[in-house]
């Protein structure tokens, strides 16, 4: 695995789960919420370096 598409693969896995933000929202799952975002951040993070 390259470093490229190692990157792609953290940014398809933080896109699939920002998916999943509107519905725990829509729950007023707000601790799940807080938590999935903060993980798609590091996902992020980690494909940007």
């Amino acid at each position: 695995m390259t470093n490229v598409s190692l990157a792609q693969s953290y940014l398809s896995k933080a896109k699939a789960r920002f998916k999943i933000l509107k519905i725990l929202h829509d729950e007023k799952a707000f601790l799940d919420v807080l938590r999935e975002a903060q993980e798609i951040v590091e996902l992020c993070l980690k494909g940007i370096l």
